[in-house]
Protein backbone atom coordinates (compact mmCIF):
# COMPACT_ATOMS: atom_id res chain seq x y z
CA UNK A 1 0.00 0.00 0.00
CA UNK A 2 1.55 3.34 -0.79
CA UNK A 3 1.66 6.31 1.47
CA UNK A 4 2.98 9.63 1.51
CA UNK A 5 4.99 11.10 4.59
CA UNK A 6 2.21 12.92 5.61
CA UNK A 7 -0.31 10.32 6.05
CA UNK A 8 2.56 8.21 7.67
CA UNK A 9 3.62 11.17 10.37
CA UNK A 10 0.03 11.22 11.04
CA UNK A 11 -0.76 7.56 11.32
CA UNK A 12 2.51 7.41 13.20
CA UNK A 13 1.63 10.27 15.93
CA UNK A 14 -1.78 8.99 16.80
CA UNK A 15 -0.60 5.06 17.45
CA UNK A 16 1.96 7.04 19.96
CA UNK A 17 -0.42 8.99 21.47
CA UNK A 18 -2.27 5.48 21.90
CA UNK A 19 0.57 3.49 23.54
CA UNK A 20 1.11 6.65 26.04
CA UNK A 21 -2.54 7.62 26.89
CA UNK A 22 -4.60 4.73 25.67
CA UNK A 23 -7.30 4.84 22.89
CA UNK A 24 -9.55 7.53 24.30
CA UNK A 25 -6.89 10.00 23.63
CA UNK A 26 -6.62 8.86 19.93
CA UNK A 27 -10.00 9.22 19.86
CA UNK A 28 -9.77 12.61 21.07
CA UNK A 29 -7.09 13.76 18.48
CA UNK A 30 -9.74 12.60 15.45
CA UNK A 31 -11.92 14.57 16.92
CA UNK A 32 -10.07 17.37 17.52
CA UNK A 33 -10.44 18.14 21.30
CA UNK A 34 -7.73 16.58 22.68
CA UNK A 35 -6.50 18.41 25.95
CA UNK A 36 -3.54 18.59 28.06
CA UNK A 37 -3.95 16.01 31.01
CA UNK A 38 -4.74 17.81 34.51
CA UNK A 39 -4.35 16.74 37.78
CA UNK A 40 -7.30 16.04 40.06
CA UNK A 41 -7.36 19.38 42.31
CA UNK A 42 -7.49 19.53 46.22
CA UNK A 43 -11.34 19.47 47.24
CA UNK A 44 -10.14 21.21 50.47
CA UNK A 45 -8.01 23.83 48.55
CA UNK A 46 -8.66 27.49 49.01
CA UNK A 47 -10.24 29.36 46.06
CA UNK A 48 -11.92 32.36 44.94
CA UNK A 49 -12.43 35.08 42.27
CA UNK A 50 -9.46 37.63 43.19
CA UNK A 51 -7.74 37.54 46.37
CA UNK A 52 -6.56 40.31 48.06
CA UNK A 53 -5.55 41.78 51.65
CA UNK A 54 -6.49 44.33 54.08
CA UNK A 55 -4.13 45.04 56.52
CA UNK A 56 -4.84 46.72 60.20
CA UNK A 57 -1.66 48.56 61.32
CA UNK A 58 -3.18 49.43 64.20
CA UNK A 59 -3.92 45.80 65.74
CA UNK A 60 0.35 45.10 64.96
CA UNK A 61 1.23 47.00 68.13
CA UNK A 62 4.84 46.22 68.31
CA UNK A 63 7.42 45.77 66.57
CA UNK A 64 7.80 41.77 67.66
CA UNK A 65 4.22 41.38 65.97
CA UNK A 66 5.58 42.24 62.73
CA UNK A 67 8.77 40.40 63.22
CA UNK A 68 6.69 37.48 63.80
CA UNK A 69 4.48 38.15 60.70
CA UNK A 70 7.71 38.49 58.56
CA UNK A 71 9.75 35.54 60.00
CA UNK A 72 6.61 33.16 59.54
CA UNK A 73 6.90 34.13 55.68
CA UNK A 74 10.59 34.03 55.00
CA UNK A 75 10.50 31.15 57.26
CA UNK A 76 8.04 29.21 55.44
CA UNK A 77 9.81 30.58 51.83
CA UNK A 78 13.15 29.83 52.35
CA UNK A 79 14.26 33.39 52.10
CA UNK A 80 18.11 34.10 52.58
CA UNK A 81 19.29 36.58 55.07
CA UNK A 82 22.75 37.95 54.43
CA UNK A 83 22.23 40.56 56.37
CA UNK A 84 23.54 43.19 54.40
CA UNK A 85 21.66 45.64 52.31
CA UNK A 86 23.18 44.89 48.86
CA UNK A 87 21.68 41.27 48.52
CA UNK A 88 19.10 41.63 50.61
CA UNK A 89 16.23 39.01 49.74
CA UNK A 90 12.57 40.38 50.83
CA UNK A 91 9.22 38.99 50.40
CA UNK A 92 7.87 40.96 52.86
CA UNK A 93 9.63 44.10 54.96
CA UNK A 94 8.49 47.38 57.00
CA UNK A 95 8.85 50.93 55.75
CA UNK A 96 7.32 54.20 56.94
CA UNK A 97 4.09 55.92 55.82
CA UNK A 98 6.56 58.26 53.63
CA UNK A 99 7.99 55.95 51.55
CA UNK A 100 5.22 53.55 51.24
CA UNK A 101 2.61 56.07 50.27
CA UNK A 102 4.68 59.05 48.95
CA UNK A 103 2.45 62.00 48.06
CA UNK A 104 -1.04 60.81 50.93
CA UNK A 105 0.67 62.41 54.03
CA UNK A 106 -0.07 65.65 55.37
CA UNK A 107 1.21 67.55 58.10
CA UNK A 108 -2.15 67.13 60.07
CA UNK A 109 -1.45 63.83 60.75
CA UNK A 110 -1.08 61.74 63.20
CA UNK A 111 2.53 61.41 64.60
CA UNK A 112 2.48 57.95 65.61
CA UNK A 113 0.86 57.53 61.45
CA UNK A 114 3.88 59.21 60.44
CA UNK A 115 6.44 57.24 62.20
CA UNK A 116 4.84 53.89 61.98
CA UNK A 117 6.38 51.00 60.67
CA UNK A 118 3.91 49.78 57.85
CA UNK A 119 3.83 45.94 56.61
CA UNK A 120 4.45 45.95 52.76
CA UNK A 121 4.36 43.04 50.32
CA UNK A 122 3.65 42.26 46.60
CA UNK A 123 0.60 44.20 45.56
CA UNK A 124 -0.90 41.64 43.16
CA UNK A 125 -2.11 44.11 41.44
CA UNK A 126 -5.31 43.72 38.60
CA UNK A 127 -2.86 45.60 36.18
CA UNK A 128 0.44 44.59 36.96
CA UNK A 129 3.01 46.35 34.99
CA UNK A 130 5.65 43.14 35.59
CA UNK A 131 3.26 40.87 33.61
CA UNK A 132 3.99 43.21 30.34
CA UNK A 133 7.57 43.35 30.71
CA UNK A 134 8.56 39.72 31.36
CA UNK A 135 9.86 38.56 27.99
CA UNK A 136 9.80 34.59 29.18
CA UNK A 137 6.61 34.28 30.63
CA UNK A 138 8.11 34.19 34.65
CA UNK A 139 6.25 36.38 35.75
CA UNK A 140 2.17 35.83 35.24
CA UNK A 141 -1.07 36.44 36.62
CA UNK A 142 -3.37 33.61 37.59
CA UNK A 143 -7.19 33.67 37.21
CA UNK A 144 -7.51 34.55 40.76
CA UNK A 145 -5.51 37.77 40.84
CA UNK A 146 -2.19 36.04 42.21
CA UNK A 147 0.61 37.38 40.60
CA UNK A 148 3.18 34.96 40.34
CA UNK A 149 6.82 34.62 39.81
CA UNK A 150 8.05 31.21 38.17
CA UNK A 151 11.73 30.96 39.71
CA UNK A 152 12.74 28.47 37.25
CA UNK A 153 11.94 30.46 33.96
CA UNK A 154 13.13 33.37 35.33
CA UNK A 155 16.01 34.42 33.14
CA UNK A 156 17.68 37.16 35.48
CA UNK A 157 16.74 39.88 33.40
CA UNK A 158 15.15 42.49 35.81
CA UNK A 159 13.08 44.10 33.93
CA UNK A 160 10.22 42.72 36.33
CA UNK A 161 11.99 44.84 38.91
CA UNK A 162 12.66 47.98 36.80
CA UNK A 163 8.66 47.80 35.94
CA UNK A 164 7.28 47.48 39.52
CA UNK A 165 6.54 50.94 41.54
CA UNK A 166 6.75 49.40 44.63
CA UNK A 167 9.70 47.36 44.84
CA UNK A 168 8.40 44.23 46.07
CA UNK A 169 11.05 41.94 44.03
CA UNK A 170 14.73 40.80 45.10
CA UNK A 171 17.08 39.69 42.88
CA UNK A 172 19.62 36.73 44.19
CA UNK A 173 22.99 38.18 43.90
CA UNK A 174 24.41 35.54 45.50
CA UNK A 175 23.47 31.81 46.25
CA UNK A 176 20.62 31.57 48.83
CA UNK A 177 21.59 28.62 49.88
CA UNK A 178 25.30 29.95 51.27
CA UNK A 179 22.32 32.31 53.51
CA UNK A 180 23.41 31.29 57.71
CA UNK A 181 19.53 30.86 58.42
CA UNK A 182 19.45 28.30 55.68
CA UNK A 183 22.35 26.45 56.55
CA UNK A 184 20.97 26.54 60.57
CA UNK A 185 17.25 25.78 58.64
CA UNK A 186 15.80 24.76 55.63
CA UNK A 187 11.84 24.41 54.94
CA UNK A 188 12.26 21.03 52.74
CA UNK A 189 8.69 21.62 51.57
CA UNK A 190 9.58 24.59 50.00
CA UNK A 191 12.52 24.98 46.96
CA UNK A 192 15.20 27.07 47.13
CA UNK A 193 16.22 29.53 44.41
CA UNK A 194 19.53 29.82 42.39
CA UNK A 195 21.72 32.65 41.78
CA UNK A 196 20.80 35.07 39.13
CA UNK A 197 16.87 34.84 39.40
CA UNK A 198 13.75 37.35 40.89
CA UNK A 199 11.51 36.30 43.66
CA UNK A 200 9.01 37.77 45.58
CA UNK A 201 5.77 37.04 47.45
CA UNK A 202 2.97 34.58 45.53
CA UNK A 203 0.28 35.12 48.13
CA UNK A 204 1.68 31.41 49.66
CA UNK A 205 0.09 29.47 46.70
CA UNK A 206 1.33 26.26 47.95
CA UNK A 207 -0.40 26.80 50.83
CA UNK A 208 -3.70 27.81 49.73
CA UNK A 209 -3.84 24.39 48.03
CA UNK A 210 -3.66 22.87 51.04
CA UNK A 211 -6.86 24.83 51.98
CA UNK A 212 -4.22 27.16 54.27
CA UNK A 213 -4.56 30.72 54.32
CA UNK A 214 -1.16 33.01 53.78
CA UNK A 215 1.51 32.54 56.75
CA UNK A 216 1.41 36.40 57.31
CA UNK A 217 -2.12 36.41 57.52
CA UNK A 218 -2.16 32.93 59.91
CA UNK A 219 0.65 34.84 62.07
CA UNK A 220 -0.87 38.31 62.43
CA UNK A 221 -3.97 37.30 64.91
CA UNK A 222 -6.61 39.09 62.75
CA UNK A 223 -4.27 42.61 61.53
CA UNK A 224 -4.19 40.76 58.30
CA UNK A 225 -7.59 39.57 56.29
CA UNK A 226 -7.24 37.75 53.61
CA UNK A 227 -10.12 36.75 51.64
CA UNK A 228 -11.87 37.37 47.69
CA UNK A 229 -12.66 40.88 46.34
CA UNK A 230 -15.20 40.09 44.10
CA UNK A 231 -17.81 38.34 46.91
CA UNK A 232 -19.21 40.99 48.85
CA UNK A 233 -20.54 38.62 51.42
CA UNK A 234 -16.71 37.94 52.51
CA UNK A 235 -14.88 39.75 55.59
CA UNK A 236 -12.80 41.43 53.49
CA UNK A 237 -15.67 43.52 51.78
CA UNK A 238 -17.06 44.10 54.63
CA UNK A 239 -13.96 45.84 56.00
CA UNK A 240 -13.66 47.98 52.85
CA UNK A 241 -17.28 49.33 52.76
CA UNK A 242 -16.58 50.24 56.61
CA UNK A 243 -13.53 51.33 57.43
CA UNK A 244 -11.26 54.08 55.60
CA UNK A 245 -8.21 52.19 53.79
CA UNK A 246 -5.64 53.32 51.15
CA UNK A 247 -3.27 51.72 48.87
CA UNK A 248 0.30 52.39 47.12
CA UNK A 249 0.25 54.79 44.93
CA UNK A 250 -3.09 54.23 43.54
CA UNK A 251 -2.28 56.87 40.62
CA UNK A 252 -0.43 54.67 38.74
CA UNK A 253 -3.32 52.56 37.52
CA UNK A 254 -1.89 49.22 39.01
CA UNK A 255 -4.58 48.70 41.15
CA UNK A 256 -3.24 47.14 43.97
CA UNK A 257 -4.85 44.56 46.09
CA UNK A 258 -3.15 45.26 49.36
CA UNK A 259 -5.46 47.63 51.02
CA UNK A 260 -4.19 49.44 54.67
CA UNK A 261 -6.54 50.27 57.02
CA UNK A 262 -5.37 53.85 58.39
CA UNK A 263 -8.52 54.25 60.73
CA UNK A 264 -10.36 52.46 63.88
CA UNK A 265 -13.27 54.09 63.36
CA UNK A 266 -16.12 53.14 60.53
CA UNK A 267 -17.41 55.39 58.26
CA UNK A 268 -19.49 58.60 59.65
CA UNK A 269 -23.22 58.37 59.07
CA UNK A 270 -24.13 61.34 57.27
CA UNK A 271 -27.75 62.58 57.53
CA UNK A 272 -29.44 63.30 54.42
CA UNK A 273 -30.19 66.81 53.57
CA UNK A 274 -33.49 67.73 53.06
Amino acid sequence: MSMNRREFLKIAGISTIAGIGGTALAGGLRKGVLEAAQAAPNTDALTEKRWGIAIDMSKLKSEESIKRVTEACHRIHNVPDFSNTKDEVKWIWTETFEHSFPGQEHKFMAEDMKHKPFLLLCNHCDNPACVRVCPTKATFKRSDGIVMQDMHRCIGCRFCMAACPFGARSFNYKNPRLAKNLQEYMNPEFPTRTIGVVEKCTFCYERLAKGLKPACVEESNGALVFGDLDDPASEIRKILASKHTIRRKPELGTEPNIYYITGGNDYAVVPEIR
